[in-house]
């Protein structure tokens, strides 16, 4: 069984406000390109204005889908995996750039929907750095790479058995590259020597200034986001299986979207009456 379980309504109003909060979010790992250091009368006035307009947007995305359609029942599903992420994520934190976290995302957001994706990515990483001391500026742009990851799984295109793992595993590997790409782009300009080849020089043309990005990121994070993709791979394609298994059983059985109907209370008590008289 492959159809998506939607724990999260996404209705009109909450789908335009994912995109402008998606937008934003490019926007505000972009801003090297955008805003020049200093421009704000302090070269790190930038990554923490942008850090700041997240978290009030990372607030009313997740308003805005509670506001939406989240049951009781995917709330505990969202409290459950957020604390499994939690839990997991030091598992493999700093040891070769070894992440556990974001193969459930990826798994997560598969089963559940793009919605549940945004949120837990969210909540995931939040969660996680109030236990391991992790907060600070760099946060919210963690909580928004998480969650981008987790969104896009959700609307991954359909397949079944080997191929839907295969595709999984694939996305799961890219994903782990993108999200060290983006989360660079945040605190690059403040990295390095102004006088090297790959630091961040202001009133470079857009095609040289993203060409020492790239170098940049390939000198110093290849590794790191290898071992992130590799990480990715391998457990989707070990454990991915089983526990899109476990997802969907559950998914089937809290039925998210089922829906509510309530009988006429004369009826109901005519039924209890009748019940009650019954041998």
């Amino acid at each position: 069984m492959t159809a998506r379980a939607a724990a999260i309504r996404i209705n009109a109003r909450t789908g335009t406000v994912i995109g402008m909060a998606a937008f934003l979010g490019i926007v505000a790992f972009f801003w090297p390109f955008l805003v020049a250091p200093g421009k704000f009368g302090s070269n790190y006035a930038p990554p923490l204005i942008f850090g700041v307009l997240l978290v009030i947007v990372l607030c009313v995305v997740i308003s805005e889908i509670a506001e939406g359609g989240i049951s009781s029942k995917a709330l505990a599903m969202l409290g459950v995996l957020s604390a499994v992420n939690a839990a997991i994520r030091p598992l493999g934190a700093g040891t070769a750039g070894i992440e556990t976290v974001f193969f459930i995302l990826v798994l997560a957001g598969r089963v559940y929907g793009p919605g549940f994706g945004f949120t837990l990515g969210c909540t995931s990483l939040f969660a996680s750095a109030l236990i391991t001391g992790g907060v600070g500026p760099w946060m919210p742009y963690q909580m928004f790479g998480c969650a981008f990851v987790g969104m896009i799984a959700g609307f991954l295109p359909k397949a079944t058995g080997r191929r839907e793992v295969a595709m999984l595993a694939v996305y799961g590997s890219v994903s782990g590259y993108l999200f060290g790409f983006l989360l660079n782009l945040s605190f690059w300009p403040f990295s390095l020597d102004p006088n090297s080849s790959i630091a961040y020089l202001p009133g470079l043309p857009f095609t040289e200034q993203f060409h020492r990005y790239l170098a940049f990121d390939l000198a110093t994070s290849l590794g790191w986001d290898t071992g992130r993709a590799v990480t990715n791979l391998v457990c989707i394609c070990l454990a991915g299986p089983a526990v899109l298994t476990v997802f969907r059983r559950a998914a089937r059985k809290a039925r998210f979207q089922a829906p509510v109907r309530f009988r006429p209370r004369t009826l109901a008590a005519e039924e209890t009456a009748q019940g009650r008289s019954a041998p």
